[in-house]
């Protein structure tokens, strides 16, 4: 009987450990909860969109050019000597008229002593010849001189006069190379260091004893192509104005450095009259305001010249243009918020946006913000902004952006 109870017990043992393992079999599969199945899709991503800007415009076409000075000078002496004294400093500022050098005076103070005192002789003896001649005159009237030595004195006197007029222009000659011995500035500008130090003889009319160049104001000279210049052409005859005179005086805009530099307004006021036959291009000058000397001669810079008339054009954010493979497109929001792609064919920079030349009229709902979050065919949630006419926060156009325009 022991025994038998012993095993009863055992097998009760058994089935409540198999009891409580289907239990947890059953919990660990048991289905999920209703509400959890029944789980709502994400909301549509926001996006900002915005109108295009549709505005009056210019088209302006780009070239590189280099300052050059308005008038530059190199500075030599007219007479020979020893160079005395410097009057300027190194890379001044210097006015027309400005002592620059002088020259040792003593050789030329001495040869105008000399002249004027052969002047002084030429004086005394015209003084006397005069006196002859009047006296043979008067002693001819009366028949006492013959009329032979009348002649004589006539001719006297008049060589007389001669060597006057002679030795007035010796006097004058020695007081213009005494005045020579004194470098004045011919023009102001600035100045180049001293290219001859003091104690060395001087060569006149070829030694070099400095550089000047002008600075207010001062000219821009840039290449134009013959395309471009055909073009430049064609929009002047459709506005009515001709071609001429450098660009009849277009104004113009020119920066330097990198973009965040200021910029500089000029106007066009010289072309070359005929186009280079090796380059095939002409070159056109531009001429700046120059007041506060920043703009320096051989500095480089990028012109902007008018290359249109006025004209509608549409204006959008650079942000708001991707790109399909081998082509750039603009994502459209519909009414019912779904996204398109539209192909769009991007002209020039202006007002800080980009020129769309095809493929938006300015009536449609673009993205501006949030484009990696949109897709075709999606739907997204528009949140409508308003672009300003023309933008100064622009970012500045990267190489990419500029070598695929």
């Amino acid at each position: 009987m022991g025994l038998v109870r012993t095993t009863g017990s055992t097998m009760r043992i058994s089935f409540h450990a198999r009891l409580a393992g289907l239990c947890l079999f059953s919990c660990l599969f048991t289905p999920v909860s209703g509400s959890a199945q029944t789980a709502s899709p994400p909301p549509p991503p926001p996006v900002s969109v915005a109108k295009p800007v549709v505005r009056d415009v210019v088209d302006n076409d780009e070239f590189i050019g280099r300052f050059e000075p308005v008038d530059q000078v190199s500075v030599r002496s007219r007479v020979g000597g020893y160079l005395q004294e410097v009057h300027f400093k190194d890379g001044a500022v210097v006015k027309q008229g400005d002592l620059l050098f002088v020259i040792d005076q003593r050789p030329y103070i001495t040869a105008l002593n000399e002249a004027k005192a052969t002047l002084e002789v030429a004086n005394s003896s015209q003084t006397y010849a005069e006196a002859q001649f009047n006296r043979a005159q008067a002693l001819s009237s009366n028949g006492s001189q013959s009329v032979s030595t009348l002649d004589d004195r006539r001719r006297e006197w008049i060589s007389a006069q001669a060597n006057v007029r002679g030795a007035q222009a010796s006097a004058d000659r020695a007081e213009l190379d005494l005045d020579y011995t004194t470098i004045t500035a011919p023009l102001s500008g600035r100045i180049d260091r001293h290219l001859i130090s003091v104690g060395n003889l001087i060569q006149a009319d070829q030694s070099i004893l400095t550089t000047i160049v002008s600075l207010d104001p001062i000219d821009f000279y840039f290449d134009v192509d013959e395309r471009r210049l055909l073009n430049f052409a064609e929009t002047a005859r459709a506005s009515g104005k001709a071609l001429q005179e450098g660009g009849n005086g277009t104004e113009v805009i020119v920066k330097i450095g990198d973009s965040g530099q200021s910029s500089f307004k000029g106007r066009l006021n010289f072309a070359e009259n005929r186009i280079d036959n090796e380059s095939g291009t002409i070159r056109v000058r531009a001429r700046f305001p120059n007041p506060d000397l920043i703009l320096q001669p051989g500095l480089f810079g990028r012109i902007q010249v008018e290359a249109s008339n006025t004209y509608k054009a549409v204006l959008i954010p650079d942000e708001a243009i991707g790109s399909s493979q081998n082509e750039r497109v603009v994502f459209v929001v519909g009414p019912d918020g779904t996204v398109s792609a539209k192909a769009v064919r991007p002209g020039p920079r202006i007002y800080g946006y980009r020129v769309i030349r095809q493929g938006l009229d300015g009536s449609e709902t673009i993205i501006v913000n949030g484009l990696m979050r949109a897709r075709p065919g999606m739907k997204v949630t528009p949140q409508m902004t308003e672009l300003p006419q023309s933008r100064t926060d622009a970012p500045p156009e990267s190489a990419a952006a500029e070598s695929a325009k």
